[in-house]
């Protein structure tokens, strides 16, 4: 059962997060030290204009969960997020989640924000799950157990677009190969052929971690009311003759959310930040008639030519290969 937390709760939520430390070598609990407002904690989010919610069974804390918004921004944060290990695999998890984050964005939030401790690895891939994406510097806590955090984010309203850096891009490896085996499987043209499996899919996103750590390439992701929908990057590494040029490459929009402006959204980040760059020239290439041909154009990409038999389809037919180029900037 889920409802309200009450101050009344402070010995479950007490137990709750103490056997949740426990299982993590180097985490100390320290309640009148560190951790007072969980005698509390209802108050203690109520005070911060958010809410706390307590999953119960057989009279027990076995889930909770907090969020709160962040003074000064359209911002909130889910935080206190703990289940009982004997619920795991429930649901209760994930059920916190949406109604903290239901909350949140009735409450007008644009981006929802999370920390968590390095240590919670089981917990990171849990939110990469529901859409969330590492981003941002290690919070040091210089506390009892040491602890550093790692910034989670998660637009949820409209269509937004971020660039990712390799930490973030290394943490949304299982979502963004979800992406591009939806992608391959409608009938993408991205170099692989129906149906990719999740292994060689992470793969493909991990050899890319390399140049996005070393600039040599950079990815974005897009979010659809906070369901994390597509991709793209843009190999940087030309050759030394061609310093004015950046090559489009993957870009995915998942199935279930195109048409909805993502794939238009994705390429204005991606163009903004080559002119920043000062980069004068884009080149892209992608199967004839696939739905990329259409959007490219509508974007002003001029195409420069086509190659017959270039790729193959799902069924073995050949396919040609259009290759479309933009200008842009001072070009």
């Amino acid at each position: 059962m889920l409802r309200a937390g009450r101050d009344s709760d402070a010995a479950g939520f007490i137990t709750l997060i103490r056997d949740c430390w426990a299982e993590y070598p180097g985490c100390v609990f320290d309640l009148d030290g560190e951790l007072p407002e969980l005698r509390a904690l209802a108050s203690y989010f109520a005070e911060q204009d958010g809410a706390l919610w307590v999953a119960e069974e057989a009279g027990a804390v076995v889930g909770m969960a907090a969020v709160h918004p962040l003074p000064g921004t359209p911002d909130w944060e889910i935080c206190r997020v703990y289940v009982a290990a004997s619920q795991r695999g429930t649901g209760i998890a994930a059920t916190l989640m949406a109604t903290a984050e239901a909350h949140a964005r009735d409450a007008g939030a644009e981006v929802i924000r999370l920390w968590s401790d390095t240590r919670f690895t089981r917990a990171h891939s849990f939110y990469a799950k529901l859409g969330y994406i590492r981003q941002g510097p290690i919070r040091v806590l210089n506390d009892l157990s040491n602890s550093l955090e790692f910034p989670f984010i998660k637009p949820v309203r409209g269509v937004a677009v971020h660039r990712l850096d390799a930490s973030a891009a290394e943490h949304a490896e299982r979502p963004l190969a979800d992406i591009l085996i939806a992608c391959v499987t409608a009938g993408a043209s991205v170099s692989f052929l129906p149906p990719p499996g999740t292994e060689a899919s992470q793969a493909f996103w991990r050899r890319s971690l390399a140049d996005i750590a070393l600039d040599r390439k950079a990815i974005w992701v897009a979010w659809a009311d906070g369901v994390l929908v597509g991709t793209v990057t843009l190999d940087l590494a030309m050759p030394p003759n061609q310093p004015h040029r950046a090559e489009v490459g993957k870009l995915l929009v998942h199935p279930e959310a195109q048409r909805r402006g993502v794939g238009h959204a994705l390429m204005a980040a991606l163009e903004t930040e080559a002119m920043q760059r000062g980069w004068r020239l884009l080149t892209i290439d992608t199967r004839a008639d696939d739905a990329g041909e259409a959007l490219y154009r509508s974007l002003g990409f001029q195409e420069a030519g086509r190659i017959p038999g270039f790729a193959l389809n799902a069924d073995g037919s050949a396919a040609a290969t259009i290759f479309f180029y933009k200008q842009i900037g001072d070009a």
